[in-house]
């Protein structure tokens, strides 16, 4: 295989750079999910909150 050039190699860098960003941010709002499910369970085990 023949070596990349600059601008090849940065269009693939930029690439990689926003793919990490939106599996940052996807992991943010997984984390989000995960924290309001757990409250929402702590709420339905000390009866809070009854499922009618």
């Amino acid at each position: 295989m023949l070596p990349l050039d600059k601008s090849e190699q940065a269009a693939i860098a930029s690439v990689l750079s926003d793919m990490d960003a939106e599996l940052a941010a996807l992991e943010r709002k997984l984390e989000k999910a995960r924290q309001l499910k757990q409250g929402m369970m702590h709420n339905l085990l000390t009866g809070k909150i009854r499922l009618v």
